[in-house]
């Protein structure tokens, strides 16, 4: 997910988003544990769209409060 993907998304997407991605992220930390990893790389990638996301949504939540 880039930047501009989110910046697209309505305040109650990145919400959703936001909830689907950090239980991707206990399923692939819970891979990582049994050893039955797929792809090494995913567990960043989750990390770094969640702070995307979190980010928007703090960036909006300041504008608004201006």
């Amino acid at each position: 997910m880039t930047g501009k993907e989110v910046r697209k998304l309505t305040d109650e997407e990145i919400g959703v988003e936001i909830k689907r991605l950090r239980a991707d992220l206990h399923t692939v930390r819970t891979q990582f544990v049994t050893a039955k990893v797929e792809d090494s790389s995913k567990y960043g990638k989750i990390k770094k769209d969640i702070a995307r996301l979190l980010t928007e949504r703090t960036a909006r939540r300041a504008a608004a409060a201006r």
